[in-house]
């Protein structure tokens, strides 16, 4: 049989989904892309101080990057060839992002779940032109958390995410640095940013070339964990915090250990749990963050798996799954306990004190319901059967109040919903009370076919008339075409 360069096999199983049969053989994944590899670890930045100010400098470029040796992929990166490194922030520090824009097109950075000043969001008004810089600064107001940051750029933000343009960011305070946590970056408190992409016959990503691809969202064959492939990574502690990002465009992560282990979930998209919350397993909408803490002291090797959720609150069941790309099932990271690991760390029975959401205090209820219609070149998703207009405010709020907010899908498929500047907690689901993984401060929940989500939040510190925050569909491609809208807080 004439053996085949990497980069024709990577075309025919791109087009041929995760298997291809050449010459009578069959070709998978596994064996395209070879052995296992280290996993990347983002660079942690830290900033430096001037006068009294963290300063960041982020770099948006053009690259070219391997993830199969000996092909490459044109990216987006930032400070590098592919996302971007981890932000370290700490509660109560001024910072300043410097943000040069060097992709040939315009773009945009969002600072997922920060609550900050309207006009240092980084949304669709905050536009960076090619060659130009924008400069935002704001205290951090939010207590430890995993955050991330991500081109805004309205209608481009799936594809300019797709090609690499995220990272993430950490907020550390002194009460999480105070408890019993696996807390050293890259070592025991490990970043994993989950993306699924799909390549060309010449390597390229492939990007929204289909209807199925627009109306259901990005959907790729190929695990990207921190921009590896095939990851894995040698565990030198028995305690593993795992802060996983779902940074994918579209798809659903139920993800669990190959042998069933249990783990426990200390936070979810705005910070720590109140208590640890022990689980076998966890399904992740696009955007949602979690942090896991696993145990390893056994010694023997683990894989994290991933499994498209079998009905993903979807009508119409299989058909519908298949439609949506389901039923891919990966390896997220393989887990290498080495010899000679530290000790096991007993976990804190209580984490942080959170205050029970009262929707007494509520000033009002707000209703958004979520709509797709057949997208044949236009902008058919809605909110309240409205397309996104840059020019027109859909809501206005009034500072210091709480409102309560109902998500309501009639869709046939599941919307990860996502407010700025604002985390707020989840009231119910078709009146019945979320998970115990659903009771932290969260900033993107996911809503179900045929489900109503109340929510409860509220506004605080800043106000201004003219620049609007984003409340959206965190499906970018639904994002992109048209499922978002505009809400702005007023004294």
């Amino acid at each position: 049989m004439q053996l085949l360069s990497r980069r024709s096999t990577l075309g025919l199983l791109a087009f041929g989904g995760a298997t291809a049969v050449i010459g009578g053989y069959r070709w998978s994944r596994k064996d395209f892309y070879g052995p296992s590899r280290p996993l990347a670890i983002p660079q942690l930045v830290e900033g430096s101080v001037q006068e009294g100010i963290r300063n960041f400098d982020l770099k948006l470029g053009k690259h070219a990057s391997q993830f199969v040796d000996g092909m490459d992929t044109p990216t987006f990166g930032i400070n590098g060839p592919y996302l971007g490194p981890t932000l370290k922030f700490r509660a109560g520090s001024n910072i300043r992002l410097n943000v040069h824009n060097t992709i040939g097109q315009p773009s945009t950075l969002h600072w997922h779940g920060m609550h900050l000043p309207a006009k240092a969001d980084g949304g669709p008004h905050q536009v960076i032109e090619n060659g130009a810089s924008w400069h935002p600064e704001f205290e951090v107001r939010q207590q430890a958390s995993t955050f991330w940051y991500h081109s805004h750029m309205m209608p481009r933000t799936g594809f300019q995410v797709y090609h690499g343009l995220a990272g993430m960011i950490i907020v550390e305070d002194e009460n999480a640095a105070g408890l019993d946590l696996p807390q050293d970056y890259g070592v025991d408190d490990v970043p994993l940013v989950l993306q699924d992409r799909r390549f060309d016959s010449g390597g390229a990503f492939e990007y929204a070339t289909s209807m199925q691809d627009r109306m259901m969202g990005m959907k790729g064959d190929t695990l990207l964990v921190n921009g590896t492939i095939n990851a894995h990574f040698v565990a030198r502690t028995n305690t593993l915090r795992l802060r996983i990002l779902n940074g994918s465009n579209s798809r659903f992560y139920t993800l669990a250990f190959s042998d069933k282990r249990q783990f426990h979930q200390i936070a979810s998209d705005g910070g720590l749990l109140e208590r640890p919350h022990m689980i076998n397993s966890i399904t992740l909408g696009p955007a949602e963050r979690a942090e896991l803490v696993v145990d390893v002291s056994n010694g023997r090797t683990v894989k994290l798996q991933s499994t498209t959720p079998s009905q993903g609150g979807m009508m119409g069941g299989g058909m519908m799954n298949m439609m949506m790309g389901g039923g891919e099932d990966f390896d997220v990271l393989e887990i290498r306990p080495d010899e000679g690991r530290k000790p096991s760390i007993s976990l804190p029975k209580k984490l942080v004190s959170l205050a029970t959401p009262d929707p007494q205090k509520a000033i009002r209820t707000r209703t958004f319901t979520l709509g797709m219609g057949m997208m044949m070149g236009g902008r058919a998703m809605t909110i309240n059967g409205q397309s996104m207009n840059k020019s027109r405010i859909n809501e206005t709020v009034a500072i210091g109040t709480e409102e309560i907010w109902i998500i309501d899908n009639p869709t046939m498929m599941p919307h990860p919903f996502h407010i700025h500047d604002v985390q707020f907690r989840i009231l119910d689901r078709n009146g019945n009370q979320p998970d115990p993984g659903e009771r932290g401060n969260k900033d993107t929940v996911v809503v179900n076919s045929n489900e109503r989500v109340r929510l409860l939040l509220g506004f605080s510190d800043y106000a201004d008339p003219d620049a609007p925050y984003m409340y959206h569909c965190h499906n970018l491609e639904h994002e992109d075409a048209g499922m978002m809208g505009q809400f702005t807080v007023t004294e």
